[in-house]
């Protein structure tokens, strides 16, 4: 509006404020640019022309006339717009004054209360509160310039309700053209000081219910209520800011938080008019708030994956690998921006987006987790991604919402089970990598096998069985041929089965797909067999015990007369005859050697556990950085680590018992069998004593501890004691029929027997017998068949008398 006509409404206005106003002045310009008077005199009357219908279509006339002046020479036209202007005042005086409600006296309805003209007035009158050099700010004179303006409101049919509407509408509009957020400010109090239905009083709502227009639209042309031709406008720009609020208000800020005020005024007041209630139960502002919530996100994603199109074109990302990222990126700027504002209106506002989202990510998720078989480099880009995202999307609602709601929320996700399908191929993965690690074993065994055997002597059981030859080896036959080393006293190929091993691991954890505790029991499991079956073929390497200690020699009693008739009962006799036994080729490692595959057992076992640790650790790690993480069961692990590499450890604890009880059985019933199984108390116990073995079990045992590790050294020893003990009862219960014991010996090995009287024992074998029916022993606490060699070596006539005749045992030549 420009000042002349603000300063023509001003001075009109002089001195009727508080006053009956009864007559608007209308600049002419004004009424020349707009077509006022025929807006308010014809075409928007409330009251119609009757006799008054020949002066509106002079009018008309008239109108016509000042519009063709224009076209004419400026002499001519000047000249014909003053006649025209002269008798337009004629006639427009007695259409403006018609009788407003029929016969009341005095009552005049000036402009013949026209809806349209009026309200246009009195909106170009609001847009003089406006300063005139910025257009943003309202002038100082405002409030005195809205207390002038109220006079005219009888004058145009303006209310209380229809004021704050139009100054709201003119302060919006402002707003639109100049984004200053002071005069939206200003357009929210005066929609917060719109009169509810039930506010108004009787009349203002008759009158208000009387005022229409109709409004051409996308639909065509509908007829709209006074506030809703207002307000409606209103709403829209705020819907549809707010159904893209990532795009409208991209940092939030108070725009978006009046723009959610002015909807949800605006919103509440039209669900008061009838048309509107007419469509159905409406919305609650939580549904409302959904429903820009929704919309933005859909907006929101569509951009985003148009983004990763291009994204993806430039870098070696895979697409949704990107789209995941960038989705994060929405999650934590609604979290940061939008959720707080909407929050106020909508308490779970950002459970229903994050809900949204997950949807919208899953639908492009899902056919590349259908068409997965094997681990991909797309694989490992996709699914830690993917996984990452929905973690973050849990973790929004998990936090944001209270336990029961969330847990609601969480249930009417469609989860992606990437850790279902990542297990699976890792678990493909892990079988051929395993497979891989036992072909490995299976080769390095081998080869250390073939080295075992150049370190190693045969033993023929036909020699063995006729004791007439013992084995024969050197110092150079000891030299393990690389199997020792100045740096390590284990076998190098434990060293590779552990580098493979450990490769295996670091690519297991290389791959930074989601992963369930039961691929790394599976990790566990394969890792253990290996070394079950490293730990077996140690084990298979080594000779039979059995075939390397002498065969027992046949049981004869003592008898002075020279010749043995030798003969023994059924029950007592070997199944296998020595001149019957197969005769075949065994191969027994060196001590060297056997101390080395000790060395290398606890090196397999002390390192596993270091692997153990290791692997545990690194897991842990791998879920920890996962800032959010479903709940696990808190037994998983402890499950998991239990079951572990226990096989394992079982087997090589066995393997290395197994070894220690053979080296020592080794030691005394092959390598010092001459002066021990065959020279100890041989002619008889007081020519051969204990004393000839001290030194050469010094040796051997000085041999043992340069060799083996010093954690093993005590089980190597006892070993090694245990086998001296079995050989010094082998020496004493079936010495053969070159060894003759008298009681004369008992002070000799009294250290390591008890004497035992001849009759006890004659009497405890015969207990020993009886009770062996019932599952028992004697009362000495030795079984018969211990007790009966005791008694053959007896040098005792009473012993002799006894065996001969219960147990038909021959004479000894002896």
């Amino acid at each position: 509006m420009d000042i002349r006509t603000r300063r023509a409404l001003l001075s009109a206005m002089v001195g009727k404020v508080g006053k009956r106003m009864d007559t608007l002045l209308v600049p002419l310009e004004l009424l020349s640019q707009l077509n006022m008077l025929e807006e308010g005199l014809v075409n928007h009357p409330v009251v119609g022309f009757g006799e008054s219908g020949r002066k509106a279509s002079d009018l008309r006339i008239l109108l016509a006339k000042i519009e063709e002046s224009e076209s004419l020479p400026s002499a001519t036209g000047d000249l014909q717009r003053t006649e025209c202007l002269r008798s337009l005042r004629e006639i427009t005086i007695p259409l403006a004054e018609r009788p407003a409600r029929g016969d009341l006296t005095g009552e005049v309805c000036h402009w013949a209360d026209g809806y349209h003209l009026n309200v246009r007035l009195y909106e170009k009158l609001l847009l003089s509160v406006f300063d005139v050099l910025d257009e943003g700010k309202l002038t100082e004179e405002v409030e005195e310039m809205l207390e002038l303006f109220k006079s005219t409101w009888r004058v145009l049919g303006i209310t209380e309700t229809i004021h704050y509407t139009c100054y709201a509408w003119v302060l919006f509009r402002q707003f639109v053209i100049t984004g200053e957020q002071d005069v939206l400010q200003h357009a929210i109090n005066q929609l917060k000081r719109i009169p509810l239905k039930e506010q108004r009083g009787p009349q203002e709502r008759l009158h208000l219910r009387s005022l229409s227009c109709r409004v051409q639209t996308e639909k065509g042309f509908e007829d709209l209520t006074f506030l809703q031709s207002f307000l409606l406008p209103i709403k829209k720009w705020a819907d549809m800011r707010l159904a893209d609020y990532h795009h409208h208000f991209p940092e939030g800020s108070k725009t978006m938080e009046n723009a959610l005020v002015v909807a949800m005024v605006a919103r509440r007041l039209l669900l008061e008019e009838p048309e509107l209630a007419m469509q159905g139960p409406p919305v609650t502002d939580a549904e409302q708030i959904e429903i820009y919530v929704l919309s933005s996100i859909k907006q929101a994603f569509s951009r985003i994956i148009q983004d990763v199109e291009t994204l993806s074109d430039t870098t070696n990302e895979h697409p949704l690998a990107l789209l995941a990222e960038q989705t994060k990126k929405l999650v934590k700027n609604s979290t940061a921006t939008y959720f707080p504002i909407l929050t106020l209106r909508h308490q779970n506002v950002s459970a229903v987006a994050v809900s949204l989202i997950h949807k919208l990510y899953g639908i492009k998720l899902k056919p590349f987790l259908e068409s997965v078989e094997h681990l991909t480099e797309d694989v490992v880009s996709v699914f830690p991604a993917a996984d990452n995202l929905e973690q973050n999307l849990i973790a929004v609602i998990t936090s944001t919402c209270g336990e029961g709601t969330a847990e609601a929320y969480l249930k009417k996700l469609n989860l992606y089970k990437i850790e279902t399908v990542s297990g699976t191929l890792v678990l493909r993965w892990v079988n051929a990598q395993l497979a891989r690690i036992s072909g490995w074993v299976e080769r390095v065994m081998q080869q250390e096998v073939s080295t075992y055997a150049k370190n190693s002597y045969t033993i023929d059981i036909r020699f063995l069985v006729k004791g007439d030859l013992q084995p024969e080896y050197s110092k150079d036959d000891e030299i393990l041929g690389g199997i020792l080393s100045a740096q390590q006293r284990h076998g190098s190929s434990i060293v590779e089965i552990y580098r493979i091993v450990e490769e295996t691991v670091d690519q297991f954890f290389a791959l930074k797909v989601p992963m369930r505790p039961g691929e790394l029991k599976s990790l566990f499991r394969g890792i253990d067999s290996a070394f079950q079956v490293y730990t077996k073929h140690i084990v298979d390497s080594l000779a039979d015990k059995e075939d390397i200690i002498p065969p027992v020699p046949i049981l004869t009693r003592f008898g002075r007369e020279s010749g043995i008739k030798a003969f023994v009962k059924k029950e007592l006799t070997d199944p296998r005859l020595p001149d019957v036994r197969k005769s075949n080729d065994i191969n027994v490692l060196t001590t060297p050697t056997l101390c080395v595959q000790l060395n290398t057992l606890y090196y397999a076992i002390s390192q596993l556990n270091k692997l153990e640790d290791s692997i545990w650790e690194r897991w842990s790690k791998k879920h920890h950085s996962h800032a959010i993480k479903r709940p696990v069961n808190g037994n998983s692990k402890n499950s998991t680590q239990k079951d572990g590499f226990d096989g394992s450890r079982k087997d090589i604890n066995a393997a290395i018992d197994h070894m220690c009880e053979f080296t020592g059985t080794k030691t005394i019933f092959w390598d010092l069998r001459e002066q021990f199984i065959d020279g100890l108390y041989r002619p008889s116990v007081s020519q051969s004593r204990l004393e000839i073995l001290i030194e050469p079990l010094d040796l051997v045992l000085s041999q043992l501890c340069d060799i083996i590790v010093e954690p093993l050294r005590d089980r190597v020893v006892t070993g090694l004691l245990q086998a001296s003990l079995d050989g010094l009862i082998r020496v004493i219960l079936d010495g053969g029929p070159s060894r003759m014991f008298t009681p004369a010996d008992a002070k000799f090995m009294d250290e390591d027997l008890e004497v035992l009287k001849t009759r006890e024992l004659i009497e405890d074998l015969r207990s020993a017998s009886e009770m062996e029916v019932q599952g028992g022993r004697g009362k000495l606490g030795a079984d018969s068949k211990t007790l009966i060699r005791i008694l053959c070596h007896r040098s005792d006539s009473e012993a002799s008398q006894f065996l001969k005749k219960q147990y038909k045992i021959p004479k000894s030549t002896a």
